[in-house]
């Protein structure tokens, strides 16, 4: 009998370690060498110029994703959209910071429960660590809560929540009040498995985001990523399409998470951000039929949050 009860938990020890040693695409059912990508476009809703770009590119089939600010000024344009299309992958950026010189924004919460994350001007802080000096875990889980019911009330039906700028991953309470909000309105968040990739990007970004809390967001029954690319080098359209390139060529097997930003060549970008020229660049890379004809040729599959949520917990619950 002790023999038996032994064999049996070296079983289950075998099976849930090969469970957790399976990518992401494993988990949709892909093959060990299969190559996914999610081309997911940030910035939805900051201006008329980024919403027109965004949906322009979600027409031509390499963007897959996309997700949208709430407090920011074009909101209401691109989630009638969204409420207009909802077969597309739209998440919510969330947003905490308002970096711009010119176009800012405050938050959606009253002022008097988040006064944390107001500066001098009364707009949210310039950047995310002022942010996570400022702003309390409660503050931050008060305006979060506004911008996902504000998404909600708006007909948006989101398929994931992110961070705009990282400003959740700034602080291991911040991380935990993004995760709790995920499990709670039942949306994946953004987040990666713990490989060695992971935990060395959040170094380098100054983040205190540990493997042990990437791994508790999979075991709490989240879809992770296996991998996440924020950008390449580049300004122009010939320099970005080229880096994007060779990106795809030497992408790793599992579900890579492309960041991109999109934007028109138009007065309004370019009054914004001088990242105009990047913007329109990535615009460009992604509706260019050398980058299709280029995923096709190497095989590269595409998905959406929308695919990854059949990983969740609540979605495997409801398939039993």
């Amino acid at each position: 009998m002790t023999q038996k009860l032994f064999s049996l938990s070296l079983f289950i020890s075998l099976l849930t370690l090969n469970v957790m040693s399976q990518t992401t695409a494993q988990k949709l059912g892909y093959g060990p060498n299969d190559k996914i990508i999610m081309v997911h476009a940030d910035d939805i809703g900051m201006s008329h110029s980024v919403n027109v770009a965004s949906i322009e590119a979600f027409k031509h089939n390499m963007i897959t994703s996309g997700s949208i600010m709430v407090p920011c000024p074009w909101f209401p344009e691109i989630a009638d959209y969204a409420k207009q299309h909802p077969e597309l992958d739209f998440g919510l950026h969330l947003t905490l910071t308002s970096e711009w010189k010119y176009l800012r924004w405050r938050p959606v919460a009253p002022i008097d429960k988040v006064p944390g994350l107001l500066d001098e001007q009364g707009f949210m802080w310039k950047s995310e660590r002022q942010t996570a000096m400022k702003a309390t875990p409660l503050e931050i889980e008060i305006e979060l809560r506004a911008q996902i019911d504000r998404a909600l009330a708006f007909g948006i039906k989101p398929t994931h929540l992110d961070t705009h700028m990282g400003t959740l991953y700034t602080r291991k309470d911040f991380f935990e009040v993004y995760a709790k909000l995920g499990k709670e309105y039942k949306l994946p968040i953004m987040a990666m498995r713990p490989t060695p990739e992971a935990i060395e990007y959040a170094k380098k970004d100054g983040s205190p985001i540990t493997a042990e809390m990437l791994a508790k967001v999979e075991a709490d029954g989240l879809p992770v990523l296996d991998y996440l690319v924020t950008g390449v080098q580049g300004r122009t359209f010939g320099e970005r399409k080229k880096a994007y390139h060779e990106l795809l060529r030497n992408l790793k097997p599992g579900v890579t998470m492309l960041i991109v930003h999109l934007g028109m060549d138009n007065d309004e970008l370019k009054a914004t951000t001088g990242s105009w020229q990047q913007r329109h660049a990535d615009f460009l890379s992604f509706t260019d039929p050398e980058t299709a004809a280029l995923m096709k040729e190497l095989n590269i599959k595409t998905t959406t949050w929308r695919e990854l949520s059949k990983l969740a917990s609540w979605n495997q619950d409801r398939a039993k």
